[in-house]
């Protein structure tokens, strides 16, 4: 006889077919964008009231170690519980309560990533118009192919959950270096309390009290500004064998990264030069100017992109730190110049009139010194975050499925090589 899902847990509760009103942050409403290769992104989520809370989880409520999955947009991504955060369901998920005595939670949740589960869902939702699993879909997946020693599954879920631990750990640690840079900055550079400054009276300028000496103009004359541009896809030559790292805006949205990592997509010289895309080098800053705007990374190796991008190339004067947190700090103001009836677009000639106000150059070597050793904290994390997910996506599939014999794997051994 098939074992099915429901045949391991405790419970399978469908979420509240509507959306959560937006509140004061009580609890977290977890929608599908707020799950990302099995991680909860708990800035994708959606801060809702108690009341919103207890109405969204009268089914019932959240606890450490239950999963949360996605039902549609996309089919299959699946989440755990964490200890330290109060949830509710958000649409098109599914909330699934393990039952321990049949299964380790942990081990269930990267199971049901792995290619068994992932395989079946994707096969279950591709006759939909819009592709979708039915609550009865989920429980009645197939589980006969999960792995019963309970031995493995420890094992297992403890090896995948210390490379995830420690990402998760890499994560809280940028968190924190990045708001040291973000401090600094806005100490020196929007409330001028900068190294050296005297007691004298801030002077009037079109931007409001500035300290005398500093200059407001506009990005156009401060700043290099580049845009992007998309070779034929209808010429192979353009795009075969390319070479050259090519950005899209998903390149920057799907990880969030201080320091974006190789594009998907390569050009070659050919593309290059036979459309507007313009090469630039690392160390550029790139903020995605159409449809979703304000995304910001810095480049770590020369490349291109297409026209969903600003790009401001490194100069002398100005460090890619600071140009980076001038623009997360102007994000508001720069995301209302965005035009268009399609989609939103932030022009390079807007974006050129945009006001910038010059602070002097000591000012801004001053800052490079300090904000410098934490860039490149930033940057070692990233990398190393990159490198263990690398190994995760590596193992999960065969350890989920017993491919892998657990006694054999080393994982310090396997931490340290990419850490």
């Amino acid at each position: 006889m098939t074992e099915i899902l429901d045949d391991i847990c405790e419970a399978i509760v469908d979420c509240e077919h509507k959306t959560a009103p937006p509140g004061d942050g009580y609890a977290l409403s977890v929608g599908t964008r707020a799950m990302k290769n099995g991680r909860l992104v708990v800035d994708a989520c959606k801060p809702v009231s108690r009341k919103t809370y207890d109405d969204w989880t009268r089914r019932m409520r959240p606890r450490p170690g239950d999963l949360i999955l996605a039902r549609e947009a996309p089919v299959g991504q699946v989440v755990v519980v964490p200890e330290d955060r109060r949830l509710c369901l958000g649409q098109r998920t599914v909330l699934i309560r393990p039952d321990y005595s049949r299964v380790h939670p942990r081990f269930l949740h990267y199971w049901m990533l792995g290619p068994d589960a992932q395989g079946t869902m994707a096969g279950q939702a591709a006759g939909a118009t819009v592709a979708h699993l039915n609550v009865e879909d989920i429980r009645a997946l197939d589980v006969s192919r999960l792995p019963t020693n309970t031995y493995l599954q420890a094992f297992a879920a403890a090896v995948l959950g210390a490379l995830d631990d420690l990402m998760a750990n890499n994560r809280r640690r940028i968190q924190l270096l990045e708001q040291m840079a973000q401090a600094v900055y806005r100490e020196w550079f929007v409330r001028f309390r900068f190294p050296g400054r005297d007691d004298d009276a801030l002077v009037d300028s079109p931007l409001g009290p500035v300290p005398e000496g500093w200059k407001v103009t506009t990005c156009g004359e401060a700043l290099s500004v580049l845009g992007g541009g998309t070779p034929s896809k209808r010429e192979p030559a353009y795009w075969d064998g390319g070479t050259i790292p090519w950005f899209t805006p998903s390149d920057l949205t799907r990880g969030r990264t201080r320091y974006v990592a190789e594009p998907a997509m390569r050009i070659t010289a050919e593309g290059l030069s036979n459309s507007s895309a313009r090469l630039f080098p690392a160390g550029s800053v790139l903020m995605t100017s159409r449809a979703t705007l304000g995304v910001l990374a810095i480049a770590t190796t020369d490349a291109s992109c297409n026209q969903g991008f600003i790009v401001i190339p490194p100069h002398d004067r100005w460090p890619p730190s600071f140009i980076y947190e001038w623009l997360d700090h102007h994000a508001d103001e720069l995301e209302v110049l965005g035009t268009g009836a399609t989609f939103k677009e932030i022009t390079k000639g807007a974006f050129k009139r945009f006001p910038f106000l010059l602070p002097p150059q000591d000012v801004v070597e001053a800052f490079r010194e300090a904000v410098t050793p934490v860039e490149g904290d930033v940057r070692l994390l990233e990398k190393s975050s990159r490198n263990l997910g690398v190994i995760r996506d590596l193992l999960l599939p065969k350890l989920v499925t017993g491919q892998i014999d657990v006694s054999d794997l080393d994982l310090d051994a396997l931490v340290d090589s990419v850490t």
